[in-house]
């Protein structure tokens, strides 16, 4: 299956390591639904390669010279319409993961992971249907984050069934646990957080779960 139809999910790669760089690349071009259509090896590169090329996903490597991951994500999310970008670290604990999640990153996966999980997640993020990594994210936010923050009004907004689902996914359920848990159809489920993250001005999932963890609705 293919994303949108025919065309393939496109994928940018971001890394300062060419070795690092071209098994990706082998791995994602192996597949019928997934492209890459650029590399860089620094954030400042990605940049330029990322508005040329428009992807669906970037792959950031956090630390890298002249414009380290965290800088040219912020550059890019400034964008009209950015894509996806997933960061790659060494460390499954790492602050600045953290971080490039809360300015806007849509998730983080760690540089070893395994082949068919990494394949899963570039799929998993651009269909906004789950939280990659769901338990290492908050763990991440659990060790990072800063509940001390005031719940703001727009939560007040959530209808009662709003605020059962936002509970569920900012656990880190995909739409079909979720379904299956609340007796719904995926495609309801769909449209709920649609609506929630709509309400509370937040781009996907993983940013409702920095949400929560945030405001200690976690």
């Amino acid at each position: 299956m293919t994303a949108e139809g025919d065309r393939p999910i496109r994928v940018v790669l971001v890394d300062d390591q060419a070795l690092f760089r071209a098994g990706i690349r082998m791995l994602v071009d192996s597949q019928p639904d997934l492209a890459v259509v650029g590399e860089a090896s620094d954030g400042r590169e990605a940049i330029g390669v990322v508005r040329a090329t428009r992807p669906d996903v970037v792959l950031m490597d956090i630390r890298m010279p002249v414009l380290d991951g965290l800088g040219a994500t912020a550059e890019l999310l400034r964008d009209p319409d950015p894509p996806r970008i997933v960061m790659l670290t060494t460390f499954d604990l790492d602050e600045a993961a953290a971080r490039a999640i809360r300015q806007g990153a849509s998730g983080f996966l760690l540089k070893d992971a395994d082949p068919e999980f990494l394949l899963a997640a570039i799929r998993t993020v651009h269909a906004g249907s789950a939280v990659i990594a769901a338990s290492a994210t908050r763990e991440l936010f659990a060790r990072f984050g800063d509940a001390s923050r005031a719940v703001p009004a727009t939560y007040d907004d959530l209808t009662d069934r709003e605020r059962e689902i936002f509970a569920l996914a900012a656990r880190g359920l995909s739409n079909a646990e979720i379904a299956a848990r609340e007796f719904l159809s995926e495609a309801t489920v769909k449209t709920h957080i649609s609506r929630i993250l709509a309400k509370l001005a937040l781009r996907d999932r993983v940013q409702l779960v920095v949400f929560a963890f945030e405001h200690g609705l976690a």
